[in-house]
């Protein structure tokens, strides 16, 4: 599989369902919730078959080029072949196995992936080894894909696979080219030997040619002659996909208009803690937002102001009971944490609360999004993450961006927490400037996380808290 960086329609938001009582969190049995589906739940695929050797890789690579695109990846139906018994592996190192045959590809678990990653989830790909003829131990993870290109001599052999695609491509080529192509790939990057490619060649490769691949013909959209240099039809898949795309992010940002609509009279839960009114905190907003303070001034109090939301956080995080004993020989029944604490900055300007976290949990781990609007679309868009491993196991995970101006990053964000197994009532988002609006949105969605902002303002508010800070 080779991955790049992350169509039909999907249901964004729908209201009207009523959410539980959990114990421990804010009582939260009247709030009105409800659904949001991040852009890429229900993602398109593209399906693209041919013969082993006609270019379906490098085809599929010129199209991801051509898309230009952060949210494409490759996935090759390579990467499920089943895992070969001792018999079957000592034949297949003969050349004497057949592994083009339908038989061996685990199309269920395929099947399985493909599901997960269309209902929005992660899933962890596994990774073939031709070399071992086995599978390995490790895997790769993919999360948040809009498009998936599947290529494979089989990609459009199963009837479960094909009511999942949005495209369906099988690629032609000569069978001299083919066979040519593949004993240059099978000696170079399989460790096999001519012989033996040729070999597997008349013996395998030709005949499951006939029986399956050749007729995937039937269930193509497009049949595309010389591959990666036929120009017409790569522009063809490429301005469809556009389309979709295009099509697909107009619906989502029109679902997210429609929930912050009706949400005007929603009342905000005791989850969302507001610091707003108290003569510090005006203070400092009153020097951050006066534009004579000099930039080292204001960072001097945005870091001040930061450090004083993490503060605040922490009294949402959950402690056990401990003794101690003092210097002094006394006994005192106090606190201690219940767990790690973490936090996940959304770049860039999430980067600018980094100093304030540090001052007031120095050993913090710290994660990272990056999401950006999309310049053409204004939607939303998750262009990379790194989180921890094990960060469905920290007892309180911090947000840190600091402006909210209409919640659609925010929604992203905890979504991406929840999908990597972070519970709910764990999250706590942290933010300077909350829209109104946004906050609502919000807080409809994900009723059991907390939310510690130093203001409410109008969702109108553009973003400057991070120009500021850094300067540019």
């Amino acid at each position: 599989m080779s991955e790049t960086s992350a169509p039909k329609s999907s249901s964004s938001v729908a209201s009207g369902q009523k959410a539980t009582n959990v114990p421990g969190d804010a009582d939260i049995s009247d709030t009105q919730t409800a659904h949001y589906s991040p852009p890429w739940a229900d993602l398109s695929i593209i399906g693209i078959a041919g013969s082993s050797g006609s270019g379906k890789t490098s085809l599929a690579v010129e199209i991801v080029q051509s898309l230009n695109l952060p949210w494409v990846i490759i996935l090759s139906i390579d990467s499920f072949y089943k895992s070969l018994t001792p018999e079957q592996n000592a034949a297949a190192h003969r050349n004497e196995y057949d592994l083009d045959s339908p038989n061996s590809i685990d199309f269920d678990l395929l099947v399985e992936k493909l599901q997960e990653l269309k209902q929005g989830k992660r899933t962890d790909i596994p990774i073939y080894s031709f070399q071992e003829h086995q599978r390995l131990d490790k895997t790769i993870s993919i999360y948040s894909p809009h498009v998936i290109i599947l290529e494979g001599i089989l990609a459009l052999h199963d009837p479960r696979i094909l009511k999942m695609l949005d495209m369906k491509i099988f690629v032609e080529a000569d069978a001299d080219v083919c066979l040519s192509r593949r004993i240059v790939r099978d000696v170079r990057e399989r460790g096999r030997t001519i012989e033996g490619t040729i070999k597997q060649w008349f013996a395998y490769v030709k005949p499951v040619f006939q029986l399956y691949v050749e007729p995937q013909k039937q269930a193509a959209d497009l049949i595309v002659p010389r591959g990666m240099h036929n120009i017409m039809a790569i522009q063809m898949i490429v301005n469809q996909t556009r389309q979709i795309l295009k099509e697909k992010s107009i619906r989502h940002k029109a679902e997210l208009e429609r929930l912050g609509q009706q949400l005007e009279d929603y009342t905000l839960s005791e989850n969302a803690i507001i610091l707003a009114g108290k003569p510090q905190i005006t203070g400092v907003a009153t020097i951050l937002r006066d534009p004579s303070t000099a930039q080292v001034d204001f960072i001097f109090y945005f870091d001040r102001l930061t450090a004083l939301l993490v503060e605040k956080a922490l009294d949402c995080h959950n402690h056990v009971s401990t003794d101690v004993i003092t210097p002094q020989g006394y006994r005192y029944s106090g606190l201690k944490s219940a767990g790690k604490i973490s936090a996940v900055v959304i770049l860039r300007g999430g980067s600018c609360m980094e100093t304030g976290l540090k001052r007031t949990i120095p050993d913090c781990l710290t994660g990272r999004l990056l999401i950006q609007s999309n310049y053409r679309t204004g939607e939303p868009e998750l262009h990379y993450l790194k989180l921890f491993p094990d960060l469905d196991k920290h007892e309180t995970v911090m947000l840190l961006d600091p402006q909210m101006p209409n919640g659609g990053a925010a929604l992203m964000a905890v979504k991406v927490l929840v999908d990597h197994g972070v519970a709910e009532s764990r999250i706590v988002f942290v933010t300077c400037l909350a829209g109104k609006r946004g906050l609502k949105r919000l807080m409809t969605v994900f009723p059991k996380i907390k939310v510690v902002t130093a203001d409410v303002v109008e969702d109108n508010e553009k973003r400057w808290i991070e120009e500021r800070y850094l300067g540019c």
